[in-house]
């Protein structure tokens, strides 16, 4: 286990980089607009699991695959980004987005929004290497299991990720609720979803590699 001083170290550069508005951000709000504050929690609970796996992955050497064979980068990058751009078109297609809490829960399932967010995270192979270059300076092999300390870090990082992203989630569920009434806005978060999803998509193609 790490020691106490170490996890609030570790807790410190996790709210700066928490806090600071990034793509999970971005997805976790669109998200939450479009379909409501539990899909938006739903949303924060699959990137947290898969913060898990890539802490995971990083204390068994996985993840150094990437920095070993640029080629592993580059596939699972380009995965991610198909990927993407395929959630950004189906909900474009999808005819149960809008500010309809029914439809919504209708066409999207707790487990495909759940899946949904697992699987962003994971397709994005730059949490990866943003796990093996953070968490191992909050490592010590005399304090134990190496696996064990990755997790318990990861789950600081998820914590405080949940107090953040829980308010954006909050806030957008009230800016939910004021723009409801407003008919010609109907589609309004399924077109800002679909923007985020795509916008995200490019990023990950277009952004360089370190």
């Amino acid at each position: 286990m790490p020691d106490f001083s170490t996890i609030i170290l570790f807790a410190l550069a996790c709210v700066v980089l928490t806090a600071t508005p990034g793509p999970d951000m971005l997805l976790i709000a669109s998200r939450s607009l479009s379909q409501g504050r539990a899909a938006g929690f739903l949303t924060y609970a699959g990137i947290a699991l898969g913060t898990y796996c890539h802490a995971l992955a990083a204390a068994l050497g996985l993840s150094q695959l990437f920095v070993a064979v640029p080629t592993a980068y580059e596939v699972v990058r380009w995965a991610g980004c198909a990927y993407l751009m395929y959630l950004a078109w189906k909900t474009i297609r999808s005819e149960g987005a809008h500010f309809s809490p029914e439809s919504a829960l209708k066409r999207f399932s707790m487990k495909r929004i759940l899946g949904e967010g697992l699987a962003t995270n994971l397709l994005n192979p730059k949490m990866a290497l943003f796990v093996l270059a953070l968490f191992p300076q909050f490592v010590r092999p005399e304090a134990g299991s190496l696996t064990v300390q990755m997790l318990v870090l990861a789950t600081v990082l998820n914590g405080i990720g949940l107090i953040v992203n829980g308010s954006v989630v909050l806030l957008s569920g009230h800016i939910r609720r004021r723009v409801t009434s407003l008919v010609r806005f109907r589609k309004l978060p399924q077109y800002l979803l679909a923007t985020v999803l795509a916008g995200l998509a490019c990023r990950l193609a277009l952004g360089a590699r370190n």
